[in-house]
C-alpha cells in the first residue's frame, strides 16, 4: 500500500479546533487533546486518530465522503522525545469491530467507489415504455485531487516535539456502523535508529463515548 504520496508537508499553528467551509485544514493541536489517543509515556509519543464522521466536521472538504461510504480520519502524531520519529513505513489501518483491517484509500479508490454509487444512483425511473433519464453526476475528480493535495497526512518524519496532523481516507461503506468497535491501527513506526515502536492500537469507542457525552 501507497501510505504516502508526493505532496508537501502540512505544517500548522497550535490552536482550537474550527470547522468551517474554506477548505482549509484545522489547527494542529497535540495528540493530548483529542479523545481518541494513546500515549505511549516511555518513547514519549502520542498519536490520536479523530474520525470526521458528521456533515459539519466534513464540511471543510469539497467532497461528500460520508455519503459515499468514505470515513475521513485525522490522525495526529505528537513527539514529546528528543529524537525524530519515521512513518515513512508505517502501516495505518481501519481494523473494524470483527478484526478485519481496511488500507487507507488512493484517490482512485474513493473516485472508483464514487463512480460506481454514483452510476447506481444515476437513474430516475420513468413508466414504460419510456427509458430512465440519467442524471448528471457530482462527482469531480479535481475536487478529489485537490482535497487530497490539501488535506492527506504526509509527514514521513516526525521531529522532536513537534505535532504533525492530517488526514486518511478508509472505505467503510460495507459497514453499518464502522466506528463502534473499531480501532486504528498503527505498526512499523520506527525510532531514529530504525528500531521499530512498539505498535499503536486506538479505539474510536473513547471517540463515540466523548461525543455522546457532549451531548448529554
Amino acid at each position: 500500500m501507497r501510505l504516502f504520496r508526493p505532496i508537501s508537508l502540512l505544517i500548522l499553528g497550535l490552536g482550537a479546533p474550527v470547522f468551517a467551509s474554506d477548505h482549509t485544514p484545522p489547527p494542529v493541536q497535540p495528540a493530548t487533546s483529542f479523545a481518541a489517543v494513546e500515549v505511549h509515556d516511555k518513547e514519549q509519543i502520542a498519536i490520536a486518530a479523530e474520525p470526521y464522521d458528521t456533515r459539519q466536521k466534513e464540511s471543510i472538504f469539497r467532497i461528500d465522503y460520508l455519503s459515499h461510504g468514505v470515513m475521513p480520519i485525522r490522525l495526529v502524531v505528537t513527539n514529546n522525545s528528543d529524537k525524530p520519529i519515521s512513518l515513512r513505513d508505517a502501516r495505518i489501518l481501519f481494523q473494524t469491530a470483527a478484526g478485519d483491517r481496511i488500507q487507507a484509500a488512493e484517490p482512485e479508490d474513493i473516485e472508483r467507489l464514487i463512480t460506481m454509487r454514483e452510476r447506481k444512483s444515476g437513474h430516475i425511473p420513468l413508466p414504460a415504455p419510456l427509458p430512465p433519464i440519467k442524471t448528471k453526476p457530482k462527482f469531480s475528480s479535481k475536487d478529489l485531487e485537490t482535497d487530497f493535495n490539501t488535506f492527506e497526512y504526509a509527514a514521513l518524519v516526525v521531529e522532536p516535539h513537534t505535532t504533525r496532523a492530517g488526514f486518511l481516507f478508509y472505505d467503510v461503506s460495507q459497514l453499518d456502523h464502522p466506528l463502534k468497535g473499531a480501532k486504528l491501527h498503527l505498526h512499523a513506526l520506527r525510532d531514529a535508529e530504525g528500531k521499530d515502536l512498539f505498535y499503536f492500537e486506538i479505539p474510536f469507542d473513547k471517540y463515540l463515548q466523548s461525543k455522546s457525552s457532549q451531548m448529554d
